[in-house]
This record gives structure tokens, sequence and C-alpha cells, in this order.
């Protein structure tokens, strides 16, 4: 299996609900780094998992509709505490529809899985992985 990997980061601000959370649940801000792994069996025709420009850009983009946020305000997220756990999933929904609709270009569409790991601090990191 082929693999590539592209990273940003994207800052938020959101509360959690559930004594479980304790302090978080009041109001905090959180700043993820995002690292996306794109992967296919085969190479492309370019000799390319996917063109890596278009990957750096798709993930920018996506991570803009979250970026500087109150996630609590966001209507597509009522109803559910916004974990790392959940926004990794929440980031991988938006590539693969970025991937699905030619963003990152026609030979993006043969990826066969994506991982995605938001890492809240350097000790603590959550990953979602799906095929494609």
């Amino acid at each position: 299996m082929f693999s590539l990997t592209v990273r940003d980061h994207f800052m938020i601000a959101h509360s959690f609900t559930g004594e479980i959370f304790g302090p978080a649940q009041q109001t905090h801000g959180a700043t993820y780094v995002v690292d996306v792994t794109f992967m296919r069996p085969e190479l492309d025709g370019d000799d390319l998992v996917v063109d890596i420009g278009l990957a750096s850009a798709a993930l920018k983009q996506q991570l803009a509709t979250l970026n500087m946020r109150n996630l609590d305000e966001a209507s597509e997220f009522r109803g559910h505490n916004t974990t790392t756990e959940f926004l990794a999933k929440a980031v991988f929904d938006r590539l693969r529809t970025a991937i699905r609709s030619g963003d990152l270009g026609q030979s993006a569409k043969d990826l066969s899985a994506l991982r995605v790991t938001l890492a809240e601090s350097h000790i603590a990191w959550a990953t979602f992985e799906g095929d494609l």
C-alpha cells in the first residue's frame, strides 16, 4: 500500500456536555495539528498517490470551514460533543466529499483509503480511518 501524508492545523473553541469532561464542560480553546494520509495499492499514471499540492490545498480549504470558530455555535454539530475523535471523522467526511467531487484531481478518485489524525497535544491524538 502506498501512502502520502500532508499536514496542517486549525484552532477552535468549544465546550462539552457530560460529567466525564469535568472542567472541559466550560468553553475552552484547542489547536489541532492535522495529518491526513491518502492511500492506494498502486500509484497512478504519474507515479503518484495523489498530487501533493492539491491534497494540501483541499485540506486547507476544508479546515478553513472549522478554523477560528466556536463549534458550539455550529448547527451541524448541535447535539454532539466535538471531541478530537468526533472532529477527526468530520474532517474525514469533508475530504471524502472533496475527493469524490474531483477537487484532488481525477486520479484521486482511485484512492482506496484515508486516515485523518488530529493531535490536540504532543501526548494525545485521535484518528479516524476508512475506505473511500
